[in-house]
């Protein structure tokens, strides 16, 4: 059987959670959802499909990540479209969306906004809301132009490129940043679809980890009096990032955790002063 047999060679090449990828990248192949991939298994396979579907599992082999082979993640309930050029969207980031739909805004900007998922997924929730998403790759700025076609949302988003504020104009209720933040010493450690196909300079400083929180924290001028910042951090870094932005104005700030009881979220707010 083809499924079978997909999920044992990406069991031999020791990738996780093999049964789980060989059924996407078959039904990926085969041109339907993955839900409805049991209700197919039992037709005949065209010569095409099954050269398509050994070329996929190739890949993962090699350690591809499934969402570059098929070219989109699932991020809270919505398809994004992401690529080599963008970090996957991934479940721990929705504990920053989540807190952030806590908050009232009308004005959001997304700092590092990659594929944009933090941003889009926050205008689609809150549809009275605009938003700027800022990134320093052209090529990210593309791929979440793209998703803000798909979703309905191009009215109401623009994307720049700027290094962090640098090129923002305007104010805004809310600031919110997926940033840069794992420290250099720790790139080696990281898994292989995460270390060698997800864009370098959207995972570490080449530092300690801290450089993005450093800049965004010098660099709060388009936020207005009593505005939030959310930055979603690595699970060590709630005590120091929080200590960057307490000299920054904010009434309160709050460090959130994810499921498994990490820190996650560093939450600034009602920003005090211009």
């Amino acid at each position: 059987m083809l499924l079978a047999r997909g999920v044992r060679q990406l069991s031999e090449a020791g990738i996780p959670d093999a049964p789980r990828d060989a059924r996407r990248l078959l039904a990926f192949a085969s041109g339907v959802e993955a839900g409805r991939l049991t209700l197919v298994l039992p037709e005949p396979v065209s010569i095409e499909v099954e050269a398509e579907f050994a070329a996929l599992l190739q890949r993962r082999c090699a350690r591809e990540p499934v969402s570059h082979l098929i070219g989109s993640r699932m991020f809270y309930g919505r398809t994004f479209e992401v690529n080599r050029f963008v970090l996957d969207p991934r479940p721990e980031t929705e504990i920053l969306v989540e807190a952030a739909l806590r908050r009232s805004f009308a004005r959001v900007l997304d700092l590092g906004t990659g594929s944009g998922c933090i941003l889009l997924t926050l205008l689609a929730e809150v549809p009275e809301a605009v938003g700027i998403g800022a990134d320093l790759s052209p090529e990210a700025l593309l791929v979440a132009a793209r998703n803000a076609r798909t979703l309905g949302l191009e009215d109401r988003v623009q994307f720049v490129a700027s290094n962090w504020t640098q090129a923002i104009d305007g104010s805004f209720d809310l600031i919110v940043s997926n940033p840069p933040y794992i420290a250099a010493s720790e790139m080696p450690d990281l898994a292989p679809e995460v270390r060698d196909f997800e864009p370098e300079m959207a995972l570490t400083d080449g530092a300690d980890g801290l450089d993005a929180y450093r800049a965004i924290a010098k660099g709060l001028h388009p936020l207005r009096t009593g505005g939030d910042v959310l930055l979603e951090i690595g699970p060590t870094q709630g005590m120091a990032v929080r200590a960057i932005f307490a000299a920054q104005g904010f009434e309160r700030i709050e460090i959130i955790k994810d499921l498994d009881g990490r820190d996650r979220v560093v939450a600034c707010f009602g920003k005090i002063g211009a």
